[in-house]
């Protein structure tokens, strides 16, 4: 079952894809237009998701949150149910205070997560989803606010679920990591020309050891690693989903000198972009 809502005015969408065998996200190839946040959840047993070109196990009866630009695919997607939407219909970033899901749920920087649902929290998201079904079918005045509201209750729920079981929260308290958040989606928004900690950590008029110390309580990785993590993924993604030369992919990424930009990238991955590149082309035509 395919469901989507379109505002002919403002672009906003918002897709429902449930249990369909072809539903994927080609994102650096056939729909790189198509910026949407997903929430998939595997209402099926555990499964193989491959993001980015690396596969994790999807657990049975867990919701994973992905990013605009995340390219993904399933081993059986016929056991996921997706709600998909874009910024112009509900931007997580001027809702920051509604649903406090930016720069953790979304534009985070810990690892991809996979949000266990208990046998109450999946009665409580079929029921929501009957509620979503029931209003694609209603096209009125307020069918708009109702996907919204239905949404953002989506969104809350899963964000809440997330800090339950990826923080400690006595450690991390609520003003510490909104500081982590600031940051995760400042990297987002910079990462391609500011690389050093301290330039993040004066926009949060922070020190580097107090953001340090910040995420040493939230995923034990350092500010700087944030960063190289970030460049270094989008690097990843540009050498298996296009054809541009290593030279414009560190220009891309703020690097002006190619050959620091591949020493970097090695030292990174253990393999030069060269390398990395053809080992994964020869991986995704297997696969074909």
């Amino acid at each position: 079952m395919k469901l989507q809502y379109i505002d002919p005015v403002s672009a906003g969408e918002l897709h429902l894809t449930i249990h369909e065998q072809n539903f994927d996200r080609l994102f650096f190839q056939r729909d790189r237009k198509d910026k949407f946040l997903t929430i998939a959840w595997n209402d099926g047993p555990a499964q193989t998701v491959t993001i980015d070109g690396v596969q994790y196990t999807f657990p049975s009866h867990t919701i994973l949150p992905m990013m605009v630009n995340q390219t993904f695919t399933f081993e059986n997607p016929e056991q996921i149910i997706a709600w998909q939407y874009n910024r112009n219909f509900y931007c997580i970033v001027d809702h920051d205070k509604e649903v406090s899901c930016v720069g953790f749920l979304f534009y985070g920087s810990a690892q991809i997560m996979f949000i266990a649902l208990d046998e109450q929290q999946q009665r409580k998201l079929n029921l929501l989803l009957q509620v979503f079904i029931d209003e694609f079918e209603d096209k009125d005045a307020i069918q708009r606010d109702m996907l919204q509201m239905m949404l953002k209750r989506l969104i809350i729920i899963v964000t809440r679920l997330a800090k339950k079981q990826y923080l400690n929260e006595q450690a991390l308290t609520e003003d510490k990591l909104d500081i982590l958040r600031k940051f995760n989606l400042m990297v987002e928004n910079n990462y391609r020309k500011q690389h050093t900690v301290q330039f993040y950590a004066d926009q949060l008029n922070k020190s580097p050891k107090t953001l340090a110390n910040y995420f040493a309580l939230y995923n034990h990785k350092s500010p700087l690693t944030v960063i190289q993590d970030r460049i270094i993924l989008e690097a990843k993604r540009l050498l298996m989903y296009t054809d541009k030369p290593a030279k414009e992919i560190a220009y891309d990424l703020g690097y002006d000198d190619a050959a620091y930009f591949s020493n970097f990238f090695k030292k990174q991955t253990g393999c030069a972009p060269s390398d990395f590149r053809n080992t994964k082309a020869s991986l995704l035509s297997g696969g074909q």
